[in-house]
C-alpha cells in the first residue's frame, strides 16, 4: 500500500493505542456484566467500527440518523442517542425497517407524532437530565415521564426501553473524586427514577454515557448499560479531568510550521480552528491553551514537551509558545505534533485519519 506522503495539517492515528484504549473499556464492561454500547460519533470510521466488532461489539450508539445510515452497514443494533427529530420520519421508518433501532425522546409531542407516522418497530428511551441541563427530563419529573409512556401505549409499534442520561456536566471536572461524586448523584436520581416505574415496566434498563465516567469508576452494578465515546482516542481535557494518561490519547496532529518570531519565542504552525476546533483548556501554568506539543518521533509521537503549548489560534494559523532554549531547534518546513484538546471535534473537521504505517483511515 502506498504511504500517504504528509504536506499539512494532518491527523494522526496511533493504531496500537486506538485498540488498546477499546479493548480496556471492552473488558471493563465485561467484568461489571455491563451491556456495552459504544458511541461512534468521536470516531465515525467504518475501518475503526471493525476493531471493536473484532473485540465482539454488537451495538452501538451514534449522535444522528445519517451516522445511524453509515453504520447500518456494520451493525444493526444502533441506538440514536439524539432528541428524535421528527422531520426525518422518513429516514427514521427506512432505518426501522432493517435494524434495531432505538430512539431518544423528551417530549410527548414527539412520541404523538412516532405513533401517527411509525411504519416498523422501533424501541424507545427517556432522556433524563441528571444535572448536565443540556436535554432531558428531571428525574423527578414523574408526570412528564408518565405523559410519555402513556402516549407511547397508542402505538403497538413502540416499546419503552429505559431511561438514558448523560452526565457531561463530568467535563467541568478536574479530578477523579469529583467524577464519582457526580456518578454517585446521577445513580440515586436514576434508581430512584427507575423503582417507581419498574413494576409497570420490569425489563426497563439504565443507560449511562460519558467517556470520564466510564473511564474513572470502577464499579457499575447499579446501571445495565453504558455509552462511552471520547474514550477511542482521548484528549488533553481527558487527561486533565484524570480519565486518562497522556500514553492513552491516541490521536495527535501535525502541523508545520510557516513562520518563526525568536524575540516573541512564537511558532506560527499551519493548524487553527479549521482544524481543531477552538476548545481551549486554563492551564494551571500556561493560561489558556489550544493544545499541547509532543515529541515528533517520526511516524508516531513521544512525551509532552516541557513548555510548549499551543497559546492562541485563529482560522488558519496557530501560535505556539517556545521556551527560548529550544527555539533554535525548530526551522521553518518541520512538523510539531500537537495533542487536541477535544478529539471529537478535531477529527469531525479533520474527515481522516493517517496512521503511524503511513495508511489513511477514512470517516463518513
Amino acid at each position: 500500500m502506498k504511504e500517504t506522503i504528509i504536506t499539512k495539517p494532518t491527523l494522526l492515528l496511533d493504531e496500537y493505542k486506538c485498540k488498546r484504549n477499546i479493548h480496556a473499556m471492552v473488558e471493563k464492561a465485561n467484568n461489571n456484566s455491563v451491556m456495552f454500547r459504544p458511541h461512534f460519533k468521536t470516531h465515525q470510521s467504518l475501518e475503526i467500527g471493525s476493531w471493536f466488532k473484532e473485540c465482539g461489539v454488537k451495538m452501538i450508539t451514534v449522535s444522528s440518523f445519517t451516522m445511524a445510515e453509515y453504520f447500518s452497514q456494520q451493525f444493526n443494533d444502533i441506538t440514536v442517542a439524539f432528541p428524535v427529530n421528527i422531520r426525518e420520519i422518513e429516514t427514521i421508518n427506512s432505518l426501522a425497517k432493517r435494524i434495531s433501532l432505538n430512539l431518544l425522546v423528551e417530549a410527548p409531542e414527539v412520541v404523538q407524532f412516532l405513533v401517527q407516522h411509525l411504519k416498523h418497530s422501533v424501541e424507545f428511551y427517556i432522556k433524563i437530565d441528571v444535572g448536565y441541563h443540556r436535554a432531558g427530563i428531571a428525574p423527578n419529573d414523574h408526570a412528564s415521564v408518565t405523559s410519555i409512556l402513556e402516549a407511547a401505549k397508542e402505538s403497538t409499534l413502540l416499546t419503552f426501553k429505559g431511561f438514558l442520561t448523560h452526565a457531561g456536566h463530568t467535563y467541568q471536572c478536574r479530578s477523579k473524586e469529583c467524577v464519582q461524586k457526580i456518578f454517585r448523584e446521577s445513580i440515586s436520581h436514576l434508581i430512584e427514577l427507575k423503582n417507581y416505574y419498574l413494576k409497570g415496566y420490569p425489563e426497563l434498563i439504565l443507560s449511562i454515557g460519558d467517556t470520564p465516567t466510564c473511564s474513572i469508576v470502577e464499579e457499575f452494578s447499579a446501571i445495565d448499560e453504558f455509552r462511552p465515546g471520547n474514550f477511542v482516542f482521548y484528549d488533553l481535557m481527558q487527561f486533565y479531568i484524570g480519565a486518562c494518561e497522556i500514553s492513552q490519547i491516541a490521536v495527535a496532529m501535525a502541523c508545520p510550521i510557516v513562520a518563526i518570531h525568536k524575540k516573541r519565542n512564537e511558532l506560527i504552525i499551519y493548524g487553527g480552528g479549521v482544524h481543531f476546533s477552538k476548545e481551549r483548556l486554563e492551564h494551571d501554568e500556561y493560561g489558556t491553551i489550544y493544545g499541547l506539543i509532543v515529541e515528533n518521533r517520526g511516524t508516531t509521537w513521544g512525551d509532552i514537551i516541557s513548555g510548549m503549548y499551543v497559546k492562541n489560534i485563529s482560522q488558519e494559523h496557530g501560535i505556539v509558545f517556545v521556551p527560548e532554549s529550544l527555539i533554535d531547534t525548530y526551522h521553518v518546513g518541520d512538523f510539531l505534533y500537537v495533542l487536541p484538546v477535544h478529539s471529537c471535534l478535531t477529527a469531525n473537521l479533520m474527515g481522516e485519519y493517517v496512521t503511524s504505517t503511513g495508511r489513511l483511515v477514512r470517516r463518513m
